[in-house]
C-alpha cells in the first residue's frame, strides 16, 4: 500500500534531532506502525503470530539482542514486551549523541510498570486519524498556523469544492488510512463499523486482560455518541446506560478509563480565564470521539441519514473538526479548549498557540449560521477588551488583563469561499482548512 505522508512525519523529524528514541501513541488503525516503517530498517512486530513467541522469549531473557539489528529499529505493540523499554533507555544513556535510533508504537496510554520513566530519553507523540487536509478533501489553501501568527495573512477568495454529502460520507467513513486502499466507497464504512465492534467486544477487555462486559461497553459508546460535541454531565451518560444495563457510575467510570487509554473517546479541556468576576465559567470537558466515524458506527448510521438530520449531523460535523484541529495543534505544540460561562458566552475551540497567541472559534455547519457565529465571536472579544479596560481604570492599583485574541475564526461546513467579514472575522470554509 502506497504511504500517504502524514501531518506528524514534520513532528517526528524535529523530534529525532533531540531524542534517540519516540514511542508513537494513539488509536489503532490510525498509521502509526507504517509511519514508524517509513523511517526503520528493522520491524520488530510483537503480534506477529508467526514469530510471537520467539520475539516474546528474546524480549523477556535476553532483550538487548534486538538492539544489535541495523538501525533505526522498530518495536510494534512493545507493551507487550516491556522489558523493552528500560533496556532502550538503558542503550539511551550510554549513548547520549546518538538521535533517531529506536520508535516504539501502541494503540494504548496504559502505563507499564516499568523501572524507569524514560524522561529525557524516550519522548512521546500521539498520532490522531487522518485529517481532511492529509485525506485530500481539504484543498489545505488555508493556513490556520499562519491565521493565529500573521495578521497580514491573506487567504480571502481561497475556494472549496466539498459538498454537504461529501462531509457526511468523510464523517461515516473517518480518518483511517486503511480506506485510502480501498476502491469501493461502501467497503471504506466498513472500516469504522468493524473498528467499533472490535472495541466493545475484544479490546475494552484486552487493554488490560479484565474481563469486561461488551453490552456495558457497546452502550456506553452508544450514549457517548449521542452526547457527542457536548458538555453532558457524566451522570446523564451513566443513567442512558443505566436505563437498559443493570451497571454501577464506579463500573462505568472504569470503563471511560479504558475507552480513554485506547484513543476512542477523548475529553476537551474548558478555558478558564475568569473575564467577569461574577460570572461561573462552565468548566465541563466536552466529550468527542478521537474520529467522528466512531461513534456514528455506534448509532448504526450511514451517510444518507443525515439527510433526514441535519441538526444531529452538525454535532458530528463539530466533532469532526475538533478532530483536525487537535492533529493541527499536535504537531505546532498548540492547545485545543472550549470556552462556556452561564452568561451565555462560549467558543466552540480555542486555539492557543505555544507564544500565548490564540484563536476563538466557531464551528458551524451551515453557511446561513455564519452571522450567528460571528456575533458571538464579537460579543466575546469585546467582553475580553471590556474586562482589560475595566482592570487597567486603576493605574495604581491595576488588575490582570487577558490577552485579546489573535484571531477570531467562524470554521463553515457548506461556505464555498474564504473571507473575512467587515468585523473582521474570519470565515474559512472546512474544505479548505489546513495545519
Amino acid at each position: 500500500m502506497k504511504y500517504y505522508p502524514r501531518l506528524v512525519d514534520s513532528r517526528i523529524d524535529q523530534l529525532n534531532e533531540a531524542f534517540n528514541a519516540i514511542n508513537i501513541v494513539g488509536p489503532k488503525g490510525c498509521g502509526k506502525t507504517r509511519t514508524a516503517k517509513e523511517r526503520c530498517k528493522t520491524i520488530i512486530e510483537f503480534q506477529d503470530e508467526e514469530q510471537r513467541e520467539g520475539l516474546l522469549s528474546i524480549a523477556d531473557t535476553a532483550p538487548a539482542l534486538f538492539l544489535k539489528r541495523e538501525k533505526p529499529i522498530l518495536f510494534d505493540e512493545w507493551q507487550d514486551a516491556p522489558k523493552i523499554w528500560g533496556t532502550i533507555r538503558k542503550d539511551c544513556d550510554d549513548h547520549p549523541e546518538s538521535i533517531g535510533e529506536y520508535y516504539l508504537t501502541g494503540s494504548t496510554s496504559k502505563i507499564i510498570d516499568t523501572p524507569h520513566t524514560g524522561t529525557g530519553r524516550i519522548t512521546r507523540i500521539q498520532m490522531y486519524p487522518m485529517t481532511l487536509w492529509e485525506t485530500g478533501e481539504s484543498n489545505g489553501t488555508v493556513s490556520l498556523t499562519r491565521i493565529v501568527a500573521d495578521e497580514s495573512y491573506d487567504f480571502s477568495g481561497a475556494t472549496s469544492n466539498m459538498s454537504l454529502e461529501d462531509l457526511f460520507y468523510a464523517a461515516c467513513r473517518g480518518g483511517w488510512p486503511r480506506c485510502l486502499a480501498l476502491r469501493n466507497k461502501e467497503g471504506k464504512l466498513e472500516i469504522a463499523r468493524d473498528y467499533y465492534r472490535q472495541i466493545y467486544t475484544r479490546d475494552i477487555s484486552a487493554f488490560d486482560g479484565v474481563k469486561r462486559n461488551s453490552e456495558w461497553a457497546r452502550a456506553l459508546l452508544w450514549s457517548y455518541a449521542r452526547n457527542m460535541a457536548t458538555m453532558a454531565k457524566k451522570t446523564k451518560i451513566y443513567a442512558d446506560v443505566k436505563a437498559t444495563q443493570d451497571t454501577t457510575d464506579a463500573t462505568l467510570a472504569s470503563y471511560i478509563d479504558v475507552l480513554e487509554s485506547l484513543f476512542v473517546i477523548k475529553d476537551i479541556d474548558a478555558w478558564t480565564p475568569q473575564i467577569r468576576s461574577k460570572t461561573a465559567i462552565r468548566a465541563a470537558k466536552k466529550h468527542i470521539f478521537v474520529d467522528p466515524s466512531i461513534g456514528i458506527a455506534a448509532l448504526g448510521l450511514n451517510p444518507d441519514y443525515f439527510e433526514k438530520d441535519v441538526d444531529l449531523f452538525g454535532h458530528v460535523f463539530e466533532n469532526l473538526v475538533l478532530r483536525d484541529l487537535l492533529a493541527y495543534a499536535q504537531i505546532h505544540d498548540a492547545h485545543v479548549l472550549h470556552y462556556s460561562d452561564d452568561m451565555g458566552l462560549e467558543a466552540d475551540a480555542v486555539y492557543q498557540a505555544a507564544d500565548g497567541r490564540y484563536a476563538l472559534i466557531e464551528i458551524k455547519l451551515g453557511a446561513n449560521k455564519v452571522p450567528e457565529g460571528e456575533a458571538s465571536l464579537l460579543k466575546f472579544r469585546k467582553t475580553i477588551a471590556d474586562h482589560n479596560k475595566k482592570a487597567l481604570s486603576d493605574p495604581v492599583h491595576p488588575k490582570p488583563v487577558y490577552r485579546e485574541p489573535s484571531a477570531l475564526i467562524v470554521i463553515c461546513g457548506t461556505a464555498s469561499m474564504a473571507y473575512t467579514t467587515k468585523s473582521g472575522v474570519h470565515v474559512i470554509p472546512v474544505g479548505c482548512l489546513r495545519d
